[in-house]
């Protein structure tokens, strides 16, 4: 099968993110065909304000909206902040969303985790992640979640995911995000 192209993204701008070790631990335990690619622009983009979403496109948005249409797949990781996923996510999200109807992230599969230092994890978050994407009509895995609570006991200081069980969920999520970009792609082409 051809390697597929997977753009993960932190929600966290935090140098020591548990969310950040999770995109690497992603990279790190990926199945052979996929590629995983972090994106590191998301403290570059700046505030949404329709007045500047004209073209050209502020450079860290055009890159973005590129990135994401150049991978066959997005693999979130999201902190939450107060019942919902952070402002810096939010607004990259919001960018990449437009135009309406056409974005960077219309149909595309997607699949979302976090990891939190609380003993929820990042649920909360991971739902309005999912309610947004509703909007876009992107193809978000589902099944299974990847809840990383109480984070500080399941990575190492040097941010290496040492929990087994999670290590096996994350192989299993993204394992799903390729079966779901290939059924996607066989949509698209018609040969289903």
């Amino acid at each position: 099968m051809p390697e597929l192209k997977i753009l993960a993204i932190s929600g966290s701008l935090r140098s020591e993110s548990f969310n950040s070790a999770l995109v690497r631990a992603a990279q790190k335990h990926a199945p052979g065909d996929l590629n995983i690619e972090i994106y590191e622009g998301l403290r570059d983009i700046p505030l949404y304000d329709e007045d500047l979403d004209v073209e050209p496109a502020p450079a860290a948005v055009a890159d973005l909206r590129r990135r994401i249409i150049e991978a066959d797949g997005l693999f979130i990781a999201t902190p939450e902040y107060n019942y919902g996923i952070p402002g810096v996510l939010k607004n990259a999200l919001d960018w990449a969303s437009r135009p309406a109807f056409d974005s960077s992230l219309t149909g595309k599969p997607i699949a979302i985790a976090g990891a939190a230092p609380t003993n929820f994890g990042t649920v909360r978050a991971q739902l309005a992640l999912r309610q947004m994407f509703l909007w876009t009509d992107s193809k978000v895995v589902t099944k299974p979640e990847l809840q990383i609570f109480r984070a500080h006991e399941r990575f190492d200081e040097a941010g290496n995911l040492t929990d087994e069980t999670a290590v096996e969920i994350l192989q299993q999520l993204l394992d799903t995000l390729g079966t779901k970009i290939r059924e996607t792609q066989a949509l698209a082409n018609g040969t289903v």
